[in-house]
Parts: C-alpha cells; sequence; structure tokens
C-alpha cells in the first residue's frame, strides 16, 4: 500500500469530463479544414455563374407560376390561380394519356432493343467496332433533321418511302401521322430509331465487365445463348439497367420535340402532350404564368416518381 509523505499535498481533484466539454474550444468542421481557401477562391466564381445560370431560372420559373405575366406587361401576383387555370383545361387530362401512352410504348419497345443489339454486337467476333458506331449513327443526325427526314418517310401517299416498302409485302398504305391510331406509334418508331444508339453503347460498355468464368460455366451446363443471356447476361447489367429505365421514363415524359415537328399535336390532339400544352400556353396564348405552373407540377410528379423509383430499385441496382 503506497503513502503519503508528510509534506506532500494530496493531488488534486480530476476534472469532470463534463466540465472539460464545456470549457473545450468548438472545433472546426472536419470538411472545412479539408477545404484550401486558394482552391475555394479560384472556384467560387464558377460556382457562382452555375448557381445564377442553372438555379437562377428555376427560382424564376417558381416565382412565375405565381403571377400573370406575359414579358410585356406589368407582373401581378395571382396566388394559385394559375394551377386551378392548367387543372380545369379540358384538354389537360388528354395530354396527360399521351404523355404515358408515348412513354409505355416506348418503354415496350425502345427499351429492348437496346439490350438486343448491345448484346449482339458483344457476341460478333470481327467489326464489332463497325457495328457498334452504325448502331451509334442515328444519334448522330441533328433532331430536327431526322424528324423532318422522317416526316417524309411517312407520306400517307402510295409513293411514300414506308408505303412502298409495305406495298412490296402485299399491306395497303397506311395514313401513318394523319391518323390517330397510328400517330403515336409513328413518333415512337422515329424516337426509338433515333435514341437507342447511346444506351446501345452504355450497354456494351457494361458487358465488358460481365466475367467470362460464368459464361463459360453456362455453357459447361449446356445453357444455349438465350439462356445465358437471360441468367447471366441480364443479371449482370441490371444496375445499369435499373438507372436506364428512369432515364428513359423521365425523358419520355418530357417528349416535345417529336409532337411539335411532326404533327403539332394532331390529328385531333392525339399527340398533344404535356410539355406541348406548355409550349402552347406560352408562346400560342401569351400566358407564362400557366406555362410555368404546368412545368412545375411535371417536375414535382417526375421528381415524386424519381424518389419512389429509386427507393423501389434500391437493392436490386445495389445487387
Amino acid at each position: 500500500m503506497q503513502t503519503l509523505a508528510p509534506n506532500s499535498a494530496p493531488p488534486p481533484p480530476a476534472e469532470p469530463e463534463a466540465a472539460r466539454r464545456a470549457t473545450r474550444r468548438p472545433s472546426t468542421p472536419r470538411w472545412l479544414r479539408r477545404v484550401d481557401p486558394g482552391t475555394a477562391l479560384l472556384a467560387l466564381p464558377l460556382v457562382l455563374v452555375f448557381l445564377y445560370f442553372s438555379w437562377g431560372p428555376i427560382v424564376r420559373g417558381l416565382v412565375m407560376s405565381f403571377q400573370r405575366t406575359n414579358f410585356v406587361s406589368e407582373s401581378t401576383w395571382v396566388g394559385w390561380d394559375n394551377f386551378t387555370y392548367v387543372l380545369s383545361d379540358p384538354l389537360l387530362p388528354t395530354a396527360i394519356v399521351n404523355t404515358l401512352w408515348y412513354g409505355l410504348l416506348c418503354l415496350v419497345f425502345g427499351f429492348p432493343l437496346p439490350v438486343f443489339l448491345a448484346v449482339v454486337i458483344s457476341e460478333v467476333r470481327h467489326r464489332k467496332g463497325l457495328y457498334s458506331a452504325l448502331a451509334y449513327l442515328p444519334v448522330v443526325f441533328p433532331p430536327v433533321v431526322a424528324i423532318l427526314l422522317w416526316k417524309v418517310f411517312y407520306d400517307p401517299s402510295a409513293d411514300g418511302l414506308f408505303n412502298t416498302v409495305l406495298g412490296w409485302v402485299g399491306i395497303d398504305p397506311l395514313l401513318w401521322l394523319n391518323t390517330g391510331s397510328t400517330a403515336m406509334p409513328a413518333l415512337v418508331l422515329e424516337a426509338t430509331w433515333a435514341n437507342a444508339g447511346t444506351n446501345v453503347i452504355i450497354y456494351l460498355a457494361a458487358l465488358t465487365g460481365v466475367r467470362t468464368e460464368l459464361y463459360e460455366a453456362a455453357e459447361l451446363d449446356g445453357a444455349g445463348i438465350w439462356r445465358r443471356i437471360w441468367h447471366v447476361t441480364l443479371p449482370q447489367i441490371r444496375g445499369i439497367t435499373v438507372v436506364l429505365i428512369l432515364l428513359q421514363i423521365i425523358g419520355t415524359a418530357q417528349v416535345f420535340t417529336e409532337p411539335f415537328l411532326f404533327t403539332g399535336g394532331g390529328p385531333d390532339n392525339a399527340t398533344t402532350t404535356v410539355l406541348l400544352m406548355v409550349y402552347n400556353y406560352a408562346f400560342l396564348n401569351g400566358d407564362y404564368g400557366a406555362a410555368t405552373a404546368l412545368s412545375l407540377m411535371l417536375a414535382v410528379v417526375l421528381c415524386v416518381f424519381a424518389g419512389i423509383y429509386q427507393l423501389a430499385t434500391r437493392r436490386l441496382g445495389r445487387d
């Protein structure tokens, strides 16, 4: 047992932990300590320019959705009147149904095609780069040029290019863009041709990461090419597939160029979409408040859908 010397003083009592925490100076956040002041100073102008030109129009549009303005007369604050006007428009349900129909057709026909082309190109032994370039070639065409070219192909007369091809197999000429039953599928056909190339390249890049030993094991088990695609290829690229499906749905919900240049929303509003209504509000009616209100509602719906989609597919994409 240790004893204290006669003249030695007892040690001071230990300072309570709570008192030490109270007197401790607040520390700088770790992320702030990692920031170099010179780098932050150089990046500040770029960040400000980005915020001004990227988020500035978003904030301005949010304000305009509660105003009545045509950029000529003075803006007046109308509150929720723009949203009430848009929701009471009898054309809005038709535009929503057309947009959903367009998105469904693009998903059914436009989604499997890039996967199929990517798998076929990946299985080719020679000139794989040439086939990849040919698959991506439609993306190189300017969208307006491609649409105007296809509009010529959709000539409803018997001498039109597509109707001539149909005549070779004994099918009567179609009116294509002139009837409501064929106008939307015609738009989807051109959009699939124009946009599939980007997804083909992405899938080809994803297929390079598939382990070859999985294919070898499947071949040893006697699996044919279609079983290898179903049980090996598709599960290995499902993370990319989840992301591309989300991007395709968001893109099809904002379709504008095709219905605007092909049909102008006709015939009989069969191809009128939500974004085409935004255009009509702004540039035909001069009601920018209603246009921004409808744009804001579309953005909110897409944000909610994207959030739900990410939560529903998080485990699938991670696996």
